[in-house]
């Protein structure tokens, strides 16, 4: 009989005491014990878990959409290249979970959600982050995080920087000059769509090797708003599969909350000017 596989002789360190682990690296102790059911529901855990974990992922994001957002600002635009294809990733990740939570059926949620009270997806801070980064901006959602100074802080900061299209469209505007009008707009509220940047933008379209890093610039905000309206209707799927038409434990209107949000443009431009070219 041949001695158990010992990882040791091959140089595996096996023994931790006074040096920093893998569990020690990832704060695992924190993460793991984070997870707290209020009910003796089973599913509550899956729920927890999933919006855990997209919690995590979109602090990941907001990493990468505020470094992109530097790197533009600074005319580096193929590390933000990067950054936003990774971005695209996050979302696509943040997508699959959804599918997960579509094995939670109408009856076992009702088990649980009385127990969640008021509190809802539509409260997180870091998803009302990343909107106001992207440009979807409204000082309407600073109330839901009234209640946290430090939150709403974060937010009103967010809201006087520039958004990533708002840096795009400055990179455009080396090449294309835009209307002041474009250039100078109240940055705390949503970008509208302009004719003379869909006009801008076309021009880049119709010469791609001439303007090819904005060429590529464009076509990676069209893949990470692709991705994220794919998050949104999965998001909207999957609350209608669960619940129905009810009222979101937070007090919208749920679905057609949520359905509302599908037509919202984060980039207009970018998906108008192809009826154009």
């Amino acid at each position: 009989m041949t001695d158990p596989y010992d990882p040791a002789r091959e140089g595996a360190q096996m023994s931790f005491d006074g040096r920093m682990s893998y569990g020690d690296y990832l704060g695992l102790n924190a993460i793991l014990s984070a997870q707290n059911p209020i009910s003796d529901a089973h599913d509550e855990m899956l729920f927890i878990v999933q919006h855990q974990t997209s919690e995590l992922w979109m602090r990941l994001a907001i990493h990468e959409l505020d470094a992109a957002r530097v790197q533009l600002q600074t005319a580096n635009m193929r590390p933000a290249f990067k950054m936003l294809a990774r971005l695209s990733r996050i979302f696509e990740q943040l997508n699959n979970a959804w599918d997960v939570l579509r094995t939670m059926t109408p009856s076992d949620y009702t088990t649980f959600r009385e127990a969640l009270g008021q509190s809802s997806g539509f409260q997180s801070h870091q998803y009302r982050l990343i909107e106001f980064m992207l440009g979807n901006r409204n000082a309407a959602m600073l109330r839901p995080h009234a209640h946290r100074a430090d939150l709403t802080a974060l937010l009103q900061a967010e809201l006087a920087k520039p958004s990533l299209y708002d840096v795009a469209l400055q990179a455009l505007n080396t090449a294309h000059p835009l209307p002041e009008a474009v250039l100078s707009r109240d940055i705390t509220r949503p970008h509208q769509p302009d004719d003379a940047v869909i006009a801008a933008w076309i021009k880049v379209y119709e010469s791609p090797s001439t303007y090819w890093e904005l060429y590529e610039l464009a076509e990676k905000l069209v893949d990470l708003e692709d991705y994220f309206r794919r998050w949104r209707f999965n998001h909207v799927t999957t609350v209608e599969r669960v619940i129905g038409f009810k009222r979101g434990t937070g007090g919208t209107g749920g679905v057609s909350y949520l359905k509302r949000m599908l037509e919202v443009e984060l980039f207009p431009e970018l998906w108008h000017l192809r009826t154009d070219l």
